[in-house]
């Protein structure tokens, strides 16, 4: 079962950097990520939601190669094609993967300021504890999790922990003096 999680930030640019470092973590098998969405309210108070997978651009793509395929068959393969894109595209657009869209629209609606943005991800499964280090310091606020209490608490502490200093460069030796 995946879990679903909510974190608030400040501006989109700042849930953009979290999301990167999410799938960062994903390509190194940290986290399965089944849906990760950025939802922006803007000034007007008008949610939009800006998605990994865009099932519409994929359906008119897929479509559009099949309708090539079977147009040669008829000998009209930009009539096929063309054909096979609206078709896909019309296909793609009705099918949800991932997070519900509306859902994502209430709740960042709701939870959310103008002018902030809201990261949501669907996690299949992670390490946890690894997870966690990684994400520390990266701010924002946990909205809503399915996590249980622990785990959302340790979500919880590990965006608002600080971030350790950062080392000091090493120092140049001094120089010795010239020998005359």
């Amino acid at each position: 079962m995946s879990d679903l999680v909510f974190i608030a930030f400040d501006t989109e640019k700042h849930a953009e950097e979290v999301r990167e470092k999410v799938l960062a973590m994903q390509r190194e098998y940290l986290i399965d990520v089944e849906d990760a969405v950025i939802a922006v309210r803007d000034d007007d108070g008008r949610v939009k939601l800006n998605q990994l997978i865009h099932p519409a651009r994929t359906g008119a793509v897929s479509g559009a190669f099949w309708g090539m395929l079977i147009g040669w068959l008829f000998l009209m393969p930009v009539a096929g094609a063309a054909v096979g894109a609206a078709g896909g595209a019309l296909g793609g657009s009705l099918v949800d993967v991932g997070i519900n869209d509306d859902d994502m629209k209430r709740q960042a609606n709701e939870a959310l300021k103008p002018g902030a943005a809201g990261l949501f991800l669907l996690i299949r499964k992670m390490t946890t504890d690894k997870v966690l280090e990684d994400l520390k310091g990266v701010g924002g606020a946990v909205i809503k999790t399915s996590f249980d209490n622990a785990k959302e608490e340790a979500l919880r502490q590990a965006l608002s922990a600080p971030l350790p200093p950062p080392a000091p460069a090493p120092q140049a030796a001094p120089a010795e003096p010239a020998k005359t």
